[in-house]
């Protein structure tokens, strides 16, 4: 998008050039009546209307499938315990055992900054000052996309993006985190003031135009970023969460509020699921669900029926995950004869492929308020209610049956893991946590619940998923079978974040320096992010 963007760009400029050498008697012979004029385009405001639709797009990327699989399939979608690939790649060193492919990380960096923050700096520029409403709603789209990319490597570029043509400054992630906070604040209150404003509808991938809905989703991102930096900065987050939590228009309530990108592609996952094979459930996954014998389970996934070519079937009738971090097992030629049985396990269900993409429910909203009235912050509600609505909330949504008595079960726990094909990769559980709330727990047992309950309400969004495992290690989610780190992850902490990409070593070197300084640790996979902080969560 950045090339397309600067030949677009140079041929304003050789126009410009060739029509200012003309002579005034000429102007207009040769101008097609039908030509849209720049004034026309601004009043129906198309000149920044259309750089709307590849920030929506790009927060992470839909097509082609493949960036998707490089950008959050092989990194946060597994390491969250949501997926995992049955084929080896590269032979089994891969990211997935902690052999950091940086070919692959590049587009976790590069999508959101070529289509995100150049698009948000256009709009900005064209925006800010006459059509605000309009630079607000860029605000709220630049920090869904930034946090994301700050909570795969801490520093980023973000508050001097553009300030220099030869080095990018990174801010730390607590100063990343600052400015997400003040961004929001100032298009919180811009929407405020232009409530009735239309100027977006035509533009609106997730919300048709309604400013109020945006506000609700604004104030509900900033009480997720709240709560991610509760254990580093309790002061920052409870003030910042608050604001949401007593603000007049307030968070998510219902699934009509949920942010969902409504675009005409389908999610890019289906691709990678059901066309190439390349994405299957994870042995976490299924050890969580099926031993709490959830019924969403089977609008999540699907039983593969064997192929010919499979030499051990999985049993009919069920769900069967993959161990993460395989590595290229003994006994097969190459990493295509390993897939050819694990293809058999149960695939991602279409019901969550669709075209309106999930990046934020209202399920998540009441786990994050559930959360929030166990820290004791204002306006947050009752700690049991809020969990249970949660629940109840990601059942409707899904469609399932049965949340009165999913709420209710007190005996149910994750079930121990068994590879029928490789009883090597067979793991007991590692939680006893049940469902049904318990007010005599301990404050670190309730957030297990509630973790747990928001990690399954928030499938297929792995990003959100392996940031939320990170900052609180919950749910407990299997170790990889394989890790190919060097000793740099600890295979039972898990990896932590992904080192800077290779395009910003070789473009930006001075800026990366800066970063690593700021990082508080080396600049590998095993180093926590600022706020992920060891020991306890109370």
């Amino acid at each position: 998008m950045k090339n397309i963007n600067n030949i677009f760009l140079s041929g304003i400029v050789i126009f410009s050039m060739l029509f200012s050498s003309c002579s005034d008697d000429l102007e207009g012979i040769d101008e097609n009546p039908r030509n849209i004029t720049q004034e026309q385009l601004e009043v129906d405001f198309q000149n920044v209307g259309s750089l709307y639709k590849p920030m929506f797009e790009n927060i992470y990327q839909y097509t082609p499938p493949w960036s998707y699989q490089l950008q959050q399939n092989l990194n946060a979608d597994v390491f969250s315990g949501y997926m995992t690939n049955p084929r080896p790649f590269v032979a089994g060193a891969n990211n997935t055992t902690y052999n950091l492919v940086s070919g692959w990380n590049n587009f976790i960096w590069s999508v959101p900054y070529s289509n995100v923050m150049n698009n948000a700096r256009t709009i900005e520029n064209e925006t800010k000052d006459e059509f605000p409403e309009l630079f607000a709603v860029s605000q709220i789209l630049k920090v869904t996309a930034m946090h994301r990319v700050s909570d795969v490597f801490g520093p980023i570029v973000y508050t001097k993006f553009g300030a220099s043509a030869t080095t990018s400054e990174y801010d730390s992630q607590e100063e990343a985190y600052t400015a997400f906070f003040n961004d929001l604040e100032e298009a919180i209150q811009i929407l405020s003031d232009n409530i009735d404003s239309p100027r977006f509808t035509a533009f609106d991938l997730a919300y048709g135009g309604n400013y109020e809905s945006w506000i609700r989703y604004a104030n509900s991102l900033r009480l997720r970023l709240a709560i991610r930096i509760s254990k580093v900065d309790a002061a920052k987050a409870k003030t910042e969460g608050e604001k949401s939590l007593s603000h007049p228009i307030g968070v998510m309530e219902s699934n009509a509020d949920s942010f969902f990108i409504n675009g005409t592609l389908d999610h890019p996952i289906k691709t990678i699921n059901n066309s190439w094979g390349d994405i299957r459930m994870n042995a976490s996954m299924e050890s969580i669900l099926i031993g709490y014998d959830d019924p969403r389970a089977n609008s999540y996934f699907s039983e593969t029926v064997p192929g010919d070519n499979t030499t051990v079937p999985v049993v009919p009738g069920s769900l069967k995950g993959v161990r993460n971090g395989l590595p290229l097992l003994s006994g097969y030629a190459d990493e295509l004869a390993q897939k050819a049985d694990y293809i058999t396990f149960a695939v991602l269900n279409d019901n969550v492929l669709t075209s309106s993409v999930q990046l934020m429910t209202a399920a998540e909203v009441f786990f994050l308020k559930a959360e929030a009235a166990l820290r004791g912050w204002s306006g947050s509600g009752d700690i049991q209610g809020n969990y249970e609505q949660g629940i109840t909330l990601s059942f409707q949504q899904r469609g399932s049956s049965g949340a009165a008595a999913y709420i209710a079960d007190n005996t149910s726990t994750p079930q121990d893991y068994v590879d029928p094909i490789n009883s090597a990769n067979n793991i007991a559980a590692l939680s006893t946590i049940t469902i049904a709330w318990d007010n005599a727990a301990s404050n670190e047992e309730k957030l297990e619940r509630i973790i747990t309950q928001k990690w399954i309400a928030m499938f297929p969004e792995g990003q959100e998923a392996w940031s939320e495992y990170r900052r609180t290690g919950y749910p407990k989610i299997f170790p990889v079978v394989s890790n190919q780190s060097g000793g740099i992850v600890d295979t039972n902490l898990q990896i932590r974040r992904i080192p800077f990409v290779d395009s910003e070593l070789q473009t930006n070197p001075d800026g990366v320096a800066g970063a690593v300084t700021k990082l508080g640790g080396a600049d590998n996979a095993g180093t926590r992010l600022w706020w992920d902080v060891p020991g306890g969560n109370f």
